[in-house]
């Protein structure tokens, strides 16, 4: 039974009386509510140090004037049906009401969104797992040998880095899958947190990022935040346009270049191996950083994806960031910095200023189901599923092509999502469809300069339902294209 805090004033010579209306007030201020149960006699005896007779007093009391009620067994509880405040109190009470204290916010953030996609039946959010999937009894075993086994000394205080044995797990994995070796691995709470340290440790206010045209608004905002301005540069359909850059790095000194090459967010086109060159010698020609985000290098599928940047990183200026979040699930909160060595201590000292200590618990857990293997087993079956996906939403797409539809598309290697054009009145679409339980955005989401949208693409995520809901949200919205 949880303690509950009383105020006690000496109103009446019976000490009784003033415990039941401590009790009282409790409840009229909503410490304790309709229904809850209260302390027992013994326990609240214990607690004012009296006698229990005299709680047992207070109790009876209470009863009498209708605020408790007593079940045999069940000890003493709050009314469901609370007796009438008296009007004078209520006057009392309104004549003494709390004027708000005029905050004077220096950063303002309006992004958050009202309803998230999962809320609705049909989410073709385009980077949404399916949280379905994931093997929870298998990971079970994981997170319980965690807890029954723990690492004392790693649960206290101290390295900020992260849980060592899950950072030898991860930089085993990016070596072996991702190609990337010799950078200092730092666990945060996910892409998130990460680019929050990234922006505060290397940006001022009046410095200038590089950002895609089209890209990925949370990012922006992060680095906006810092009061660094954003340079949108074009895409070409091979993702960024490099001769862009070129022109506006010989107009304009460019602090850092955020990038995401293999999946273009949200275009999803993969940025070719020769034009990934160019960029990184224009890194070293005007000294500016890389921050590579490869948010879902596993889901790949018709051939094997191309390394990240930060494979090939000799002069150490591609800062590699991931997460977690799409290979299990969001809520994890597991995401990583691979970072040169000379930039990794002043990376771990700034996180240590928000977040004393990383989730290590959660690191052991997964640290012990990447090493036995079931990691790699579980991203196996959901890449397969998702290519099947890919596949039905293709399917789909082509059979309305057929039928008259005037939509185009390329089929991407990898990804979750397609990027179709559907030639006009995209916004409109998104938002009527939103109106229909479908979650979808359009092209205007994901611009930098609003003068940009050309109002004709919608972004289609295949991968966070199943083909049948896939099938049946695209007949919804098929539906509703015919309609304007």
């Amino acid at each position: 039974m949880i303690p509950l805090n009383l105020v006690l004033e000496n109103n009446h010579s019976k000490y009784y009386l003033n415990i039941a209306d401590a009790i009282r007030k409790a409840i009229e201020q909503g410490l304790v509510t309709p229904c809850e149960l209260l302390p027992s006699a013994r326990k609240l005896a214990e607690q004012l140090q009296v006698n229990r007779h005299t709680i047992m007093a207070a109790y009876r009391e209470l009863i009498a004037q209708g605020w408790v009620e007593s079940k045999l067994r069940k000890g003493y509880r709050v009314t469901k049906n609370l007796p009438i405040i008296q009007a004078s109190h209520k006057k009392h009470s309104s004549s003494h009401e709390t004027v708000s204290h005029n905050w004077q916010i220096i950063k303002k953030n309006n992004t958050a969104q009202k309803k998230s996609a999962s809320q609705y039946k049909f989410n073709f959010a385009g980077g949404n797992p399916d949280i379905s999937l994931f093997p929870f009894n298998d990971f079970r075993s994981s997170m319980n040998t965690a807890l029954n086994r723990p690492a004392i000394k790693d649960l206290n205080y101290g390295d900020n880095a992260g849980y060592p044995p899950f950072i030898k797990e991860v930089s085993t994995y990016l070596r072996r899958v991702r190609s990337i070796n010799d950078k200092e691995i730092i666990v945060v709470n996910g892409t998130q947190e990460a680019l929050y340290i990234l922006s505060q440790v290397l940006l001022t206010k009046g410095d200038k990022v590089a950002v895609e045209s089209l890209g990925y608004r949370p990012a922006w905002n992060t680095f906006e935040n810092t009061g660094a301005e954003l340079i949108g540069i074009k895409q070409t359909n091979q993702g960024i346009d490099v001769d862009h850059l070129e022109s506006i790095l010989k107009i304009h000194s460019i602090k850092l270049l955020y990038l995401t090459p293999l999946h273009q967010y949200p275009t999803t086109t993969t940025l070719p191996v020769s034009e990934r060159m160019k960029i990184y010698r224009l890194a070293q020609q005007y000294n500016f950083a890389i921050i590579e985000d490869d948010y879902d290098h596993e889901f790949h599928y018709d051939t094997q994806p191309l390394a990240p940047i930060a494979a090939n990183d000799p002069a150490g200026l591609v800062i590699y960031i991931s997460s977690f979040s799409k290979l299990m699930f969001p809520a994890v909160r597991l995401g990583i910095m691979a970072v040169d060595k000379s930039l990794a201590s002043h990376l771990i000292n700034y996180r240590t200023l928000i977040n004393h200590k990383t989730n290590i618990l959660m690191q052991d857990a997964v640290a012990r189901w990447m090493k036995e293997g079931a990691f790699e087993r579980h991203l196996r079956k959901v890449t397969r599923v998702y290519q099947k996906r890919r596949e039905c939403m293709v399917h789909m797409l082509n059979e309305f092509k057929n039928q008259g539809m005037n939509i185009h598309f390329n089929t991407p290697p990898g990804g979750m999502a397609l990027w179709v054009d559907v030639g006009f009145n995209a916004e409109k679409i998104a938002l009527k469809a939103q109106q229909q339980d479908i979650y979808i955005l359009a092209e205007n989401a994901f611009h930098l300069s609003a003068r940009n949208n050309l109002n004709k693409y919608l972004r289609l995520g295949f991968s966070g339902q199943s083909e049948e809901k896939i099938e049946q949200g695209l007949i919804k919205l098929k539906r509703i294209m015919l309609s304007l």
